[in-house]
């Protein structure tokens, strides 16, 4: 049976004029850019970020992917659904934090199941360092939230060293609601009876 879209899947991928200057977010989110931003870094096959937007229609979601396939499959969801307020852009993530996100503009920056990079010679590549946070403080608004999930105990033991070590943030408790939306990677992760480790900081 053939897709039915809702919208033109291509107008779902958001392709900045220049890549070294802040995003304008009137620009990606036309005529709702004053609707609170949360961004979903690494957003995958797009599962989650779909779902969201769906969700929340008084907030705006920007996707974060490098690889291309994945970017068209999110456009190809979003685009069957009535949802005008999620777009994806392809980039890597930290890039985008650290040179792309206006400072304080985010109300939420997810980082769900990320790579652990699990191999010692290869964790200089994980996304969560003390160089992330920091950008990831900048581009948050007061009070903004940095959520984290993993299926892999040591990198979460990593990121609390790392979190441990910096003052920019308050560790909070994270008690998802019942119907909070997993990724498809954690969908994979909990079918194989793996636990999902979390956590919330707050910027200060």
């Amino acid at each position: 049976m053939q897709s039915v879209f809702l919208i033109p899947p291509e107008t779902v991928e958001f392709r900045p004029e220049n890549y070294f200057v802040p995003l304008d977010l009137d620009v990606v989110f036309p005529g709702r850019s004053n609707a609170p931003l949360e961004v979903d870094l690494g957003s995958g096959d797009g599962g989650f970020l779909v779902e969201m937007a769906n969700r929340y229609p008084n907030r705006n979601f920007l996707g974060v992917e490098r690889l291309l396939g994945r970017v068209r499959k999110t456009c190809r969801r979003m685009a069957r659904t009535e949802a005008r307020n999620g777009r994806v852009i392809r980039v890597e993530s930290h890039y985008l934090v650290r040179h792309l996100l206006p400072r304080g503009s985010v109300s939420v920056l997810h980082v769900m199941c990320p790579d652990p990079w699990p191999k010692r010679h290869h964790q200089f590549k994980r996304l969560i360092q003390t160089e992330f946070l920091d950008d990831a403080r900048e581009a948050l608004a007061p009070g903004g939230e940095l959520r984290l999930t993993t299926d892999d105990l040591p990198y979460f033991k990593h990121m609390c060293a790392v979190f441990k070590a910096h003052c920019g943030f308050a560790e909070e408790p994270w008690t998802p609601e019942p119907d909070y939306p997993q990724t498809d990677f954690e969908r994979l992760f909990r079918s194989q009876g793996l636990p999902i480790y979390r956590a919330l900081l707050r910027r200060i």
